[in-house]
């Protein structure tokens, strides 16, 4: 698979008035979280496929196994594990994961892409022991990234759907239509109970977290933004009131003197001359 990419590496990418720069073929620059996730990838990887007893104590530890639903660690842990028999399995997924990792990472940040993708590769991780728990799928281990993968390429679909995929290496696709008929694809495979029905499904859940991501994101901004306003607005009239009872408090000891205070007025006013030290120290 190929890539036709936008100039992704310019630095007009980041301005909100450069939406169609020129196509042209590149492989881009490895981004700081994509080249942690393919090293360790590989990493791991790599003593699997020379050793198949060490791949299999990966997989009894790590890799998402139905028997072991509670077990909430292999929803992340499974998405580093590849299959120890078919270097293609890897090699594709890391693949894809450098085209348009680099290019989410870019476009969202090391932070939130990161989430993003760990999101994407743990919902194909929840789907997947579901249907082998109520007996629609066999009950086996379920490895690699390919949730987080899909995941990718939906959201892609969505936020870049000129971009043009080279499928075979030769024949260009724009990405919304090229994620329109893997989704298709995936979806009849998993209905016609494919050998890799329990990948099909987290290609399906993957996919499917990636657009839910995307498409929420103004909703979840809004939310976010919502709430830091209200934690705001509450710490500043928890500021006011402290303020007016200390001013008080201040008040009661020049007439009265400083014995006159309760338990809470001198509680009160001992707190309020420690955070002013603090502040004076910083």
């Amino acid at each position: 698979m190929g890539l036709y990419d936008r100039d992704y590496t310019q630095a007009d990418f980041d301005s909100p008035h450069h939406r169609t720069p020129q196509m042209r073929m590149l492989f881009p620059s490895l981004t700081p979280v994509v080249k942690w996730l393919l090293i360790i990838n590989v990493a791991v990887f790599i003593p699997s496929y020379l050793s198949k007893p060490v791949g299999m104590f990966f997989y009894s530890l790590f890799a998402v196994d139905p028997e072991s639903p509670f077990q909430i660690w292999r929803l992340i842990t499974y998405q580093f594990l590849h299959d120890m028999y078919d270097f293609r399995h890897i090699f594709w997924n890391m693949l894809i994961l450098y085209f348009f990792g680099t290019m989410l990472e870019k476009f969202w940040g090391g932070k939130k892409f990161l989430i993003f993708y760990l999101i994407c590769g743990a919902a194909g991780g929840v789907l997947y022991p579901l249907l082998a728990l109520a007996g629609v799928l066999d009950v086996t281990y379920l490895v690699g990234a390919s949730g987080a993968i899909f995941g990718m390429l939906a959201a892609g679909a969505i936020l870049f759907p000129r971009v043009k995929v080279l499928v075979a290496f030769i024949f260009p696709v724009p990405l919304s239509i090229l994620a329109i008929i893997l989704a298709v694809i995936i979806a009849m495979s998993l209905l016609a109970g494919d050998d890799n029905a329990g990948g099909e499904a987290a290609h399906l859940a993957g996919m499917a977290a990636g657009v839910v991501y995307v498409v929420t994101q103004n909703r979840r901004n809004k939310f976010k933004l919502k709430a830091q306003t209200d934690h705001y607005r509450r710490k500043m009239t928890a500021q006011r009131n402290l303020q007016a009872d200390l001013d008080r408090i201040l008040e009661k000891v020049h007439q009265s003197g400083i014995h006159s205070l309760t338990a809470r007025e001198k509680k009160v006013l001992k707190q309020a001359t420690e955070a002013e030290q603090r502040k004076n120290r910083y």
